[in-house]
């Protein structure tokens, strides 16, 4: 891991198109309520069977609620043996994200499998982390 990365750094980058892949470890419901634009839902239980994917990326970035389980998400990406890029936290996970978030799925090519809430249905509370 290369250390952290704050919102105001990640937003430049993502302004400036550079190229960093956002990686969000939330689960999928989480993810839908609000992400970080251009980002993609890996959620930490999935991770280590699809960092293969992710290991091709220049530059990663990981997000979670508060900046706690993405640094553990980081470590496991950047120890990945076919992982050469530079990885970071995000330090404020997404609840101190300034800036504003996308809702939905997005474009993210990630299937959850969930189904729509019907009227008056409520989706239930998520564990915060993983650990």
């Amino acid at each position: 891991m290369d250390g952290e990365i704050d919102d105001e750094k990640l937003h430049a980058l993502l302004t400036d198109d550079e190229n960093v892949r956002v990686v969000d470890i939330r689960s999928p419901s989480a993810f839908r309520r609000g992400h970080i634009p251009d980002s993609e839902n890996v959620p930490f239980e999935e991770l280590t069977d699809r960092i293969e994917a992710v290991a091709g990326a220049d530059r990663v970035v990981t997000v979670c609620p508060k900046g706690e389980a993405s640094v553990q998400a980081a470590r496991l990406i950047g120890s990945f043996d076919g992982f050469s890029g530079r990885v970071e936290s995000l330090s404020t996970g997404v609840s101190g994200w300034s800036y504003d978030l996308e809702t939905g799925d997005g474009d993210n090519g990630t299937a959850d499998g969930g189904e729509e809430l019907g009227d008056g249905e409520k989706e239930e509370e998520e564990e915060e982390a993983p650990f």
